[in-house]
C-alpha cells in the first residue's frame, strides 16, 4: 500500500483546490495548518506536501513507539459503481476483487497488457455495487485513465473522486487508544485491511485499518472541509500519548524498515508482479479474462524455470548510505541494483532494498557489497522486512 507528494499559493483552511491551469502545485485541505506548524514542504507528485515538521528521526521514533499523524490527501481515490462494478475490476486488475466482502479491502495491482505494473492499489468494497480504488499520487491519473478505458462494455461507472476526500492517517501502537477516545465505532472488531463508516470527533469518516508504516494504525477518509477539524481533534486526543505530526520523510523510512514497496522504486512498468516477488497478488483462478493474463502466465512460467532477481534487504556494516540506482556487487561483478536506501532509525544502521541475482539472495550470502561512488562497501544480505512489530 504501497503504499505509494503545490508551490506557494495560499488557501483558506478546510478547502482542497484543484490544480491550477498555470501548473502550480496542488495543496491539500491541511496546507495552511502544516505551514502554521512550521513544516518543511516539498513537491511530491505535483502536490506541496510536508516533508518534516522537525526531526525526521523523532517523527519516525514516535510512530514506532507512540503515534504519528499524517496528511495523505495526495492519494488518488477513484470510485467504481454499478451492477458490473466487480466484473469491471476483476477484468481491469490482477486480483479477485469480486471475492472481497463488503467492508473489507484488498491489496492488488493494475498491469499493462504486457504484464508491466502500472500501480499497486488498495481496493475497498464499500457496498454490494460500490468500490473505492486508492492509487498512488504519482499514478492516480494513469489509473483513472486505464480504468475508464477498460470500463467499455461494462455496466459500471468510473468516477474521479480525488477532490471528494481528504485522507488523514494515525499510525503507531497508541493509535487505537487515541482513535477510540473520539469514536464509538467498533475498532476492536475492525480487522486489518477492513473499513467501516463511522463518526470521528463528530466528523463522518470511512475508518480503515490500513497503513504504510509497519505499525497498527488507521486511515480516515473524510470530506476536505472536515480535515482541519479532524486533525485538530486527533492532535488534542493524542497529546498525552505522545502523538506528533509526521511528514513524508519518516513515512519513507518507516515503510522501508517494514519492507513495503514504493512505486517507482521496487515497482515499475518494466517489472511484472512475478519479477517483483509479488506474484501472489495475481489470481489466475478468477472467472473471466483480465488485462495482462497471458503475459503474466508467461512471466510466472519464466520465474519458475529461471528465477528473476530477488528483492532482498541489505544492512550496512559501515556508515555509508546506499541510494536507489547504486550497483550491488560481489567478486567484482554487478549482481543487482539498490531500489531504496536510507539510514534506519530503528536499526541504527544504513539499510536498503535491492534486486539481486537469485544466487546471491539467501540471507547471509558472503561477499556482497554496494558500489558507493567507486568504493565497494560491505553489506549483509537479510530477509525482508527489516522490522516487524510485536503483535
Amino acid at each position: 500500500m504501497t503504499d505509494g507528494e503545490e508551490r506557494p499559493r495560499r488557501h483558506c483552511l478546510g478547502r482542497r483546490p484543484t490544480v491550477s491551469s498555470t501548473g502550480q502545485l496542488r495543496h491539500t485541505a491541511l496546507d495552511a495548518l502544516h505551514r502554521s506548524l512550521g513544516a518543511t514542504m516539498t513537491d511530491f507528485a505535483g502536490w506541496d506536501m510536508p516533508l518534516r515538521y522537525g526531526s525526521e528521526r523523532d517523527e519516525h521514533t514516535a510512530v514506532r513507539t507512540r503515534a504519528g499523524l499524517f496528511d495523505l490527501s495526495h492519494m488518488g481515490e477513484i470510485t467504481v459503481t454499478g451492477p458490473q462494478a466487480a466484473a469491471l475490476l476483476d477484468y481491469a486488475l490482477v486480483g479477485n476483487i469480486g471475492g472481497v466482502k463488503p467492508g473489507r479491502a484488498r491489496y492488488t495491482m493494475i498491469c499493462r497488457a504486457d504484464g508491466g505494473i502500472l500501480d499497486d492499489l488498495i481496493v475497498y468494497r464499500l457496498g454490494e455495487t460500490e468500490y473505492m480504488v486508492v492509487a498512488n499520487a504519482s499514478n492516480a491519473q494513469v489509473v483513472l485513465d486505464a480504468l475508464t478505458e477498460r470500463a467499455a462494455g461494462f455496466d459500471a461507472e468510473v468516477r474521479d473522486d480525488r477532490d471528494a476526500y481528504a485522507l488523514i492517517a494515525v499510525q503507531g501502537p497508541e493509535s487505537p487508544g487515541i482513535l477510540a477516545s473520539l469514536t464509538d465505532a467498533d475498532l476492536d472488531g475492525l480487522k486489518y485491511y477492513a473499513g467501516l463508516p463511522g463518526t470521528v470527533a463528530g466528523v463522518p469518516a470511512l475508518i480503515a485499518r490500513t497503513g504504510y508504516t509497519g505499525e497498527d494504525g488507521f486511515e480516515l477518509f473524510v470530506k476536505p472541509e472536515h480535515a482541519v477539524e479532524l486533525w485538530q481533534a486527533l492532535t488534542e486526543a493524542g497529546e498525552g500519548a505522545g502523538l506528533v505530526p509526521c511528514g513524508l520523510s519518516c513515512r519513507d523510512t518507516l515503510r522501508l524498515e517494514a519492507g513495503m514497496p514504493l512505486y517507482g522504486h521496487e515497482l515499475t512498468t518494466s517489472l511484472t508482479p512475478f519479477d517483483a516477488g509479488l506474484g501472489r497478488v495475481v489470481k489466475f483462478d478468477k472467472e473471466g479474462d483480465f488485462v495482462g493474463r497471458e503475459a503474466l502466465r508467461e512471466a510466472a512460467a519464466r520465474a519458475e524455470q529461471n528465477p528473476p532477481r530477488v528483492l532482498v534487504g541489505l544492512v550496512a556494516e559501515g556508515r555509508r548510505v546506499p541510494r536507489a540506482g547504486y550497483a550491488v556487487v560481489s567478486g567484482g561483478e554487478v549482481i543487482g541494483e539498490v531500489t531504496s536506501g536510507a539510514p534506519s532509525p530503528t536499526l541504527g544502521k544504513p539499510i536498503a532494498m535491492a534486486y539481486v541475482d537469485a544466487a546471491h539472495a539467501a540471507p547471509g550470502t558472503p561477499g556482497v557489497g554496494v558500489d558507493i561512488r567507486g568504493s565497494h562497501e560491505p553489506y549483509e544480505v537479510v530477509a525482508l522486512p527489516f522490522y516487524k512489530r510485536q503483535k
